[in-house]
């Protein structure tokens, strides 16, 4: 492909990519399937890949990319973004609209949900979204325009290039989206979030965009900051116009003429919370007329035109019947509360987690307790207070050891979660198999989850070692299975066998060692016996290891059921050794970051040679690395770098110190 063609197949595209991106995200109304829009994506992302110059702000593949590090600079809003006036009470709403009436009698308003997010300001020139920012104390905010450029539900580009538009939104996680994450959290013994609003902001103010794309959020644009536009003049008539652009507006912007109708329309927006895919913790009421607006005024906090109706949170009394402990996918004991059922926010409930022994122990909770309940987020319903003990109930303690396998269990220094680490655990069997067999660790290809829940339930695989053993007739076995898949997966666990020592380290599932870790502690030790042998001391004077990982090491090794499977692993014919071939040391010591597309070497066969000679890289530039090696494209890395007078190097330079 020739670079004309290129440069018109590239625009084809995006105009593609945007118009569907649009009817999914915004319109709820795709036309095309995940497989199909896939499709387009990886084409535009060959093309950009071979002609970088290509690659502009708009593309849909400049969603995730760079950094976010030092770009959380402070923005100062031109137009305030003002925070509200809360009412609890209808009596309020009443004395608002009397207010306003007495100056305005034939005054309009706008009755809205109160999204309950992070509140952003979005700026757009010519039709181009160039800066994002938090609302921060309403003068001044923070620009997070990377991590903004995730949120698939923003345009990149308007549907039209007017001059210049500012627009005030909310960014919210879905229900969904929160409950994955909070059990995700809980599996994993993590701190959860509190509520949507809590996991959005978090996300939003990321350091690493790629965590913000992750967490799947979206967002509903409700008003105009400033524009060039003209001809708007009421809150109405605005989100029509919003729409138009391809913004995401507010689900709900009712008419009221009157206080009778701004109650019907809360109360309407009330009774529909519980089936909402979104938090909500209110309604905004809004005078309509921009001019009235103007003529009405703020004080100095808030806009003296509109109003925040909040709804009081639905509580229920309760009694714990008991309390119920399981064993989640990473070896996490999770306490889970069961009580007489209760009717809250649209539906029964009769369980809520306790998340650990810390949260039980500071709300003094025991078996046949009255308890306060209510839904986090309008989902997860929790424990709120206790009311009142049971006669003669006593403290709960998780147990001490794995109510699955019996082995005893753990509580790593900084956590709340307690763990077990038994790599046999049958409850962690399935989750542990698959980690093993995935791309990183092991790459056993073909053996995916539904393979391996297959052989489980099969019988035929109890432990990890236990894939060694696996011969054809064992995967004939199994329902949808030929002599040529068979032995081609046959073959595939037999290669595994080869792998370098790092891969296998990786592939245990160590608490907190994940793939590079693993690399590193592959190279210290060089054999699978001198790591498990290791002490203390030896592990965590590894630099960028450290003191949590280096103890996680020692706890894995010292239960008695992953040196057995080691052992067998290796009587198994598994490689135990590094690989690695290192050609001398004259970059000990020393950490490169690489950035942007080198003329010869990919990021990996850079990387690789790196390390061969004693080297190390990292993702992020600090004070403590000594090159950047730069490339074509270089973005906000070398800007770092020439900013903390770090050497920048080119490929010509970097192959004169390889010779």
């Amino acid at each position: 492909m020739e670079m004309l063609e290129a440069m018109v197949r590239a625009q084809e595209l995006r105009d593609l990519l945007n118009y569907h991106s649009n009817k999914y995200y915004v319109e709820d109304s795709p036309e095309i399937e995940d497989d199909e829009y896939d499709a387009l994506q990886r084409e535009l992302v060959l093309i950009e890949t071979r002609f970088p110059s290509l690659i502009t702000p708009d593309s849909p593949t400049q969603r995730v990319g760079g950094s976010a590090e030092g770009m959380f600079e402070p923005v100062v809003h031109t137009v305030p973004l003002e925070s509200l006036q809360d009412a609890f009470s209808l009596d309020e709403v009443t004395a608002f609209d009397s207010r306003i009436r007495a100056e305005f009698p034939d005054v309009t308003y706008a009755v809205e949900p109160k999204i309950d997010g992070l509140s952003v300001a979005l700026e757009y020139e010519n039709g181009l979204f160039v800066r994002g920012s938090t609302r921060g104390d309403g003068s001044v905010g923070e620009d997070v325009t990377a991590n903004l450029r995730t949120v698939k539900s923003i345009p990149l580009r308007l549907k039209r290039d007017i001059p210049f538009i500012e627009v005030r939104g909310e960014v919210y996680m879905p229900r969904k989206v929160f409950a994955r994450l909070v059990e995700k959290q809980e599996e994993n013994g993590e701190k959860t979030f509190k509520n949507p609003r809590n996991a959005a902001a978090g996300s939003l103010r990321q350091k690493n965009p790629e965590i913000t794309a992750s967490r799947e959020l979206d967002i509903f644009v409700f008003n105009i900051q400033r524009t060039s536009e003209e001809g708007i003049t009421g809150h109405r008539q605005s989100i029509e116009f919003m729409r138009s652009l391809g913004f995401r507006t507010i689900p709900v912007c009712a008419e009221a003429r009157n206080a009778d109708e701004i109650i019907e329309k809360i109360r309407e927006i009330g009774e529909s919370r519980p089936s909402l895919a979104y938090d909500t913790d209110g309604a905004v009421i809004k005078t309509d007329s921009f001019a009235y607006r103007e003529q009405i005024g703020s004080t100095a906090k808030f806009p003296r035109w509109a109003l925040a109706f909040k709804y009081p949170p639905e509580e229920k009394e309760t009694i714990v019947t008991g309390i119920e402990v399981t064993v989640g996918r990473t070896g996490v004991l999770t306490p889970t509360a069961v009580f007489e059922p209760v009717f809250i926010s649209g539906s029964t409930v009769s369980r809520a987690t306790l998340h650990n022994q810390d949260f039980i122990s500071e709300k003094d909770l025991r078996i046949g307790d009255t308890v306060v309940i209510r839904k986090a987020g309008e989902i997860i319903p929790e424990v709120v207070r206790v009311t009142a003990h049971a006669e003669g109930s006593e403290p709960y303690l998780l147990p001490d050891v794995c109510p699955s396998c019996g082995t005893k269990v753990i509580r790593e220094e900084g956590e709340a979660a307690v763990r077990c680490v038994n790599p046999e655990c049958p409850a962690q069997l399935l989750r542990n198999l698959i980690h093993f067999c995935s791309r990183d660790a092991m790459d056993i290809e073909g053996l995916g989850d539904s393979v391996l829940e297959k052989l489980v339930d099969a019988g035929l695989v109890d432990k990890i070692s236990d894939i060694y053993t696996l011969k054809k007739e064992d995967f004939l076995t199994l329902e949808g299975f030929k002599d040529k898949s068979s032995e081609n997966l046959v073959e595939a666990i037999e290669k595994s066998k080869g792998n370098d020592l790092s891969k296998l380290v990786f592939a245990l599932g160590i608490r907190h060692i994940g793939q590079k870790a693993g690399k590193i502690l592959a190279d210290k030790f060089r054999t699978m016996d001198a790591l498990m042998n290791a002490d203390i001391e030896a592990l965590a004077g590894i630099d960028t290891i450290g003191g949590i990982m280096a103890q996680s090491v020692i706890d894995f090794f010292a239960v008695e059921q992953s040196r057995r499977e080691v052992e067998a692993l290796a009587a198994l014919g598994v490689n135990m050794n590094s690989l690695k071939e290192q050609i001398d040391d004259r970059f000990a010591g020393m950490t490169f970051v690489l950035t942007g597309t080198l003329p010869t070497y990919s990021r990996n066969e850079a990387s690789e040679i790196i390390e061969k000679f004693g080297g190390k890289t990292a993702s992020s530039v600090s004070k403590k690395t000594t090159y950047v090696l730069a490339g074509e494209e270089a973005g906000s890395k070398l800007t770092k770098a020439r900013e903390l007078g770090i050497t920048v190097i080119d490929e010509n330079e970097f192959n004169s110190m390889i010779q």
